[in-house]
């Protein structure tokens, strides 16, 4: 085996560097993906690179943020946001809520397979975005634990994606890198059956097992009480709590308090029970959203501080205290403070909302409400908030924002025909092969705003900036490791240790590795990669690549191990009270499941033919 050249060992010992970045939590997606670019082009600008396989032109690192791939994505996602803010899903919401109510069990089966079916055209973020309040809703309406619902809606969803060429991100870019490199572009619905065998277990799984082992974590309000928060209760001038001890006020709330921090000014106290509270001072208060509004309520001690006050008034959202409400908002996938923090994003000003305490999704784990503003937000955490109904009402339908309120309101709207003609529209173009799947989506995103199912507020709001650049970033690296020989590297030594095997196992080992490198770091990323992989595999075995590619495409949609896998793990997360484990012990069964049902599917419809034999 020929060692690789300076530049390719220069991106094969990048690449892990980037792909244990990707798995921090305290550095931001995007931040990885922005650093990598500059590396990039700093690198092959310093250190120019020209070989059998092509040149590296610093310039066209940045030509990624024209793919066809991140177009197709881009498009997509904006088609999807229409579809959410004019309620053209709202007709199957409610038929879910009648089903519901007249058979549980069976109308989680249909939740199930609808699931599944929908996200093979549509993107896998606005259904769990949708389908989140609706099994909220009729969890609370049923006295039915949640949390066993969330997950198994969720990994339907991705089991689901699978299906089309168009149903995840990932899918467009394995499909558009092997176009690349010389395979046939696949059909959107190519490989849609091998998907649907796959899925008949993996559905019967979700439907009858994986419930039972999730856990009972009570119906939607003991979720909320699962939930705990740090927040400062403060004692205004002419309170009746003023000249009392800090025994005496604990006494007079609804609930026990657990004052963990007294605070007079900049000065920390100690807690004693004698402590004589003074006007100013603030109590650092940890307990739940419910108990925490009752205590604020029946104490007359507001939970906001004189500065969020003026915080309020300076975003024009005036009102008493008592006309505020407390709510729980689990940030979503594409909002755009993910990755900044609550003073960069100017929440305040930007929603009305003053926000008074974060829960990490990843961690579970609660921010003091000090360090709150420096906090660096992720998809899925959630932000305890206070804000008036009005507010609230408008942070609903941003699409930013999941409001755990347990109420199902969902838009309404006379476009939602013209959404769901527009969408139909765009499928049956790119599947007949009349439109390519790029030129399809920017067109039906065009036809949106002629019909106003979208304003030109919603498309910013709809491109996730952290995917433009993971996606720009992964296309770099994998086009330039294909480019410098980095990527025959890795196919040959991964062939030195498997060889000798049959065909189909070192299909199902290169489909086992991705599985488990996507369940850590970013889809795309490990698509990007392993897709040139993958076709170096297969053309150094003399036989045909699209089997191999197929098994990237699976493999890197595995992602049902962990939070961190996929952003919708993040959401239900937050949502339902998950802990890492369920994630892990849920999703471990379904990933075997998948996974021997593609080693053994794929074969079947991709045989695997020697190359030149027809």
């Amino acid at each position: 085996m020929d060692w690789p050249n300076a530049h390719a060992l220069f991106l094969l010992v990048l690449t892990p560097i980037v792909f244990f970045l990707f798995t921090r939590d305290r550095i931001p997606l995007s931040t990885t993906a922005l650093g990598l670019l500059a590396t990039l082009v700093v690198a092959f600008s310093i250190f120019p690179y020209s070989g059998d396989k092509g040149v590296v032109r610093p310039t066209e690192i940045f030509a990624n943020f024209g793919n066809e791939a991140l177009v197709a994505i881009c498009g997509l996602m904006v088609l999807g946001r229409g579809l959410t803010l004019t309620g053209a899903l709202e007709p199957v919401a409610r038929l879910v809520v009648i089903l519901w109510l007249k058979s549980r069990h069976l109308a989680m089966l249909f939740v199930l397979a609808l699931c599944m079916v929908v996200s093979g055209v549509l993107n896998d973020t606005p259904i769990v975005v949708l389908m989140i309040p609706i099994l909220r809703a009729v969890a609370e309406r049923t006295k039915t634990p949640v949390s066993k619902l969330l997950l198994p809606m969720n990994d339907a969803v991705l089991v689901g994606g699978m299906a089309t060429t168009i149903g995840t991100s990932t899918n467009i870019l394995v499909v558009s890198i092997a176009v690349e490199l010389g395979l046939k572009r696949f059909g959107i619905f190519e490989f849609t059956h091998i998907t649907a065998l796959a899925a008949l277990p993996a559905l019967a799984y979700l439907w009858l097992v994986a419930p039972w082992l999730l856990p009972d974590l009570g119906v939607d309000s003991s979720i909320q009480e699962l939930r705990l928060y740090d927040a400062w209760l403060h004692v205004p001038e002419g309170s009746t709590m003023i000249g009392r001890t800090l025994s005496e006020v604990n006494g007079k709330g609804p609930v026990p308090m657990r004052v963990a921090e007294v605070k007079r000014g900049d000065t920390f106290l100690m807690r004693f029970p004698t402590l004589v509270l003074q006007a100013g001072d603030a109590l650092l208060v940890r307990d739940s959203r419910t108990n925490l509004k009752r205590l604020s309520e029946e104490l007359k001690m507001p939970l906001h501080s004189i500065s969020d006050l003026e915080v309020k008034e300076h975003a024009g959202i005036g009102g008493e205290a008592a006309d505020l409400q407390l709510a729980e908002l689990v940030v979503a996938e594409h909002a755009p403070l993910i990755g900044s923090t609550i003073r960069l994003a100017r929440l305040a000003e930007q929603t009305g909302l003053i926000v008074l305490g974060i829960r990490a999704g990843r961690a579970g784990i609660a921010t003091k409400p000090d360090a709150i503003g420096d906090k660096i937000i992720h998809a899925g955490d959630v932000l305890l908030v206070q804000g008036t109904e009005q507010a609230l009402e408008k942070v609903k339908h941003t699409g930013e924002f999941l409001v755990l309120d347990g109420a199902m309101t969902l838009p309404r709207s006379s476009r939602a025909p013209f959404a769901l003609a527009i969408m139909l529209g765009v499928v049956i173009a790119a599947s007949t092969g009349l439109l390519h799947i790029g030129i399809a989506a920017l067109l039906g995103v065009l036809l949106m705003l002629i019909t106003k199912c979208i304003s030109w507020e919603d498309i910013g709001v709809g491109v996730s900036g952290r995917v433009v650049l993971i996606v720009a970033a992964s296309l770099a690296l994998g086009s330039t490791m294909t480019t410098t020989g980095a990527t025959d590297f890795l196919a040959t030594a991964y062939l030195a240790v498997v060889r000798d095997l049959p065909p189909q196992v070192i299909l199902s080992t290169l489909m086992l590795l991705m599985a488990i490198i996507t369940n850590f770091v970013s889809n795309n990323a490990a698509a990007a990669i392993g897709t040139p992989v993958a076709f170096s595999v297969a053309t150094q075995l003399g036989i045909s690549p699209e089997p191999f590619v197929l098994a990237v495409l699976f493999g890197a949609n595995l992602c049902y191990l962990t939070p961190m896998g996929y952003q919708t793990n993040m959401l239900v997360m937050g949502a339902a009270g998950y802990r890492f484990r369920d994630f892990t012990i849920t999703g471990f069964p379904l990933f075997l499941i998948m996974w021997a049902m593609y080693s053994w599917v794929v074969p079947k419809f991709y045989p695997f033919h020697q190359l030149g034999a027809g």
